[in-house]
Order: structure tokens, then C-alpha cells, then sequence
């Protein structure tokens, strides 16, 4: 059993600072670094990228819509066209400033509005495949199972990568519950855990519906921005391990 541990980082903007970015560095796998659209800005990228690569953690460019005020978890309708740019320029921008520390961007998640929207919404899946397959087609994209972006990333020759959320919730169709919805993150450290030992061991997770759902992860994702989050990260570390599981990143 390999499983890869990846957090959103990156993710404060000028004076204002989100999460324990170090701490996190020193328990997961992968970074998904947020690119300046719904968070981050020139130095906090440069900074968590030099830590990434100082730690061995592979960095992945978390893109976003532009929307700094509502950290990108405002649904928004993009144009494609405009969408493949922004999503372009901001792989472009992460990815130039990993090298320059020593290292690379390994893989793309979306965040946010746009992870949900591209799981369901083709056109928009297509902007975020077209970005990826113009500046480097072996990057894998991250993203929920039941996701359209599998399909178009197979037809356009981008790899696709399954991940579970271990502090999610989850619909009977696959499908994370709104945050907008009562009890859509779980805080419960015990239940968290619990969560990702089941998703790394059997692939399954239990919907709010309690129905059985298939996950069949290749990466697990910790929030970076929640109560708690290097407590939680180090608390599903630890479970995973103790059960068996080998942590490596999924690059």
C-alpha cells in the first residue's frame, strides 16, 4: 500500500498568513502550492517552493479562478479561452520560480470552485486539460474520480491522478459536499483518521447518505487552512503509517 499525502500551501498574501506552512512541508508528500489567484503572491511562492525542494516534497501548482476575495471558492463562468490562459500563466509562473529554487512543478490540482467545476463541467475541464497539455503533457492533473477531467485528460494525452479528501464529507454520487453545507469539513481528529486509513487501505469512504463510496485514491489531501491542520496532518501521518502504508509521493 503506497499512498501520497499532499496539503494546499502557499496559501497567505503579503502581511496576512494562513496555516503553518513549514510544519506541514515536514509531514507530507506533495505541496499544492497556490499560484497568486486565490492566495499566494511572489514571495510566499518563492519561499514554499525553496522549503518544498529543501524537503524532498514534490510541488504541484494548485490553479485557481482569479479570485482573491473569496479565496477561489466563488463559482464563477470563465471563458475557455481566457481560462486556459490564466490557468497557463499561472502553471507557467509556479513552475519558473520551483526551478529557480532547484526543483520543479511535478503535477497541477485545481482549487476550490474550479476543482468542483471541472469535475462536472466539460468546456471548463477542456480549458484546464488545453493549459496543461500547452506547457507540459506529462504533468499529471489531480483530481476526484468520479471527474470528467479523466476522460479529457486520456483523449489530449494528459495523465490523471485519483484523490480523497480525508477531512471532507462526501455524497452517495462521489462528489464532495458543499462547504457551504453544515458539517461538509470534519474536524474530528479520530474520524479524520479513521477516514484515510479506509480510503489507503480498502478505497472506499462513507457518504453523509451512509452509503459505501469507491475512492480509489492515489493521493490523500489535507487542508493546510483549517483549525488544527499540522495536528490533523500529523495525526493521519501517523495512522497511515501505523496501518501499513508506505507515504511517497505520487511523481
Amino acid at each position: 500500500m503506497v499512498m501520497d499525502l499532499n496539503a494546499d500551501l502557499g496559501e497567505g498574501f503579503g502581511i496576512w498568513r494562513l496555516g503553518d506552512d513549514l510544519a506541514l512541508l515536514d509531514l507530507v508528500t506533495s505541496a499544492n502550492v497556490a499560484c497568486g489567484f486565490h492566495a499566494g503572491d511572489p514571495v510566499t511562492i518563492r519561499r514554499t517552493c525553496a522549503a518544498a525542494v529543501d524537503r524532498g516534497v514534490s510541488i504541484g501548482a494548485q490553479v485557481s479562478y482569479r479570485d482573491l476575495a473569496h479565496f477561489g471558492r466563488r463559482e464563477m463562468d470563465v471563458e475557455p479561452e481566457e481560462l486556459c490562459a490564466e490557468v497557463l500563466y499561472q502553471l507557467a509562473a509556479v513552475d519558473g520560480i520551483a526551478r529557480a529554487m532547484g526543483g520543479r512543478v511535478s503535477y497541477v490540482k485545481p482549487h476550490g470552485a474550479l476543482y468542483n467545476r471541472v469535475c462536472r463541467d466539460e468546456e471548463q475541464a477542456a480549458a484546464l486539460i488545453d493549459a496543461v497539455a500547452d506547457y507540459d503533457p506529462s504533468l499529471p492533473v489531480l483530481t476526484l474520480p468520479v471527474s470528467v477531467v479523466h476522460a479529457i485528460g486520456a483523449a489530449e494525452g494528459v495523465p490523471t491522478v485519483t484523490e480523497a479528501f480525508a477531512d471532507r464529507a462526501y455524497t452517495s454520487a462521489g462528489t464532495l459536499v458543499p462547504r457551504r453545507e453544515p458539517d461538509a469539513v470534519i474536524h474530528d481528529e479520530g474520524t479524520v483518521v479513521e477516514r484515510a486509513v479506509r480510503m489507503a487501505v480498502d478505497g472506499m469512504v462513507t457518504s453523509v447518505e451512509g452509503t459505501a463510496v469507491t475512492v480509489g485514491a492515489r493521493s490523500i489531501c489535507v487542508h493546510g487552512d483549517t483549525p488544527g491542520a499540522v495536528r490533523l496532518a500529523r495525526a493521519v501521518r501517523d495512522g497511515l503509517l501505523e496501518a501499513g502504508v508506505v507515504l511517497q509521493a505520487f511523481t
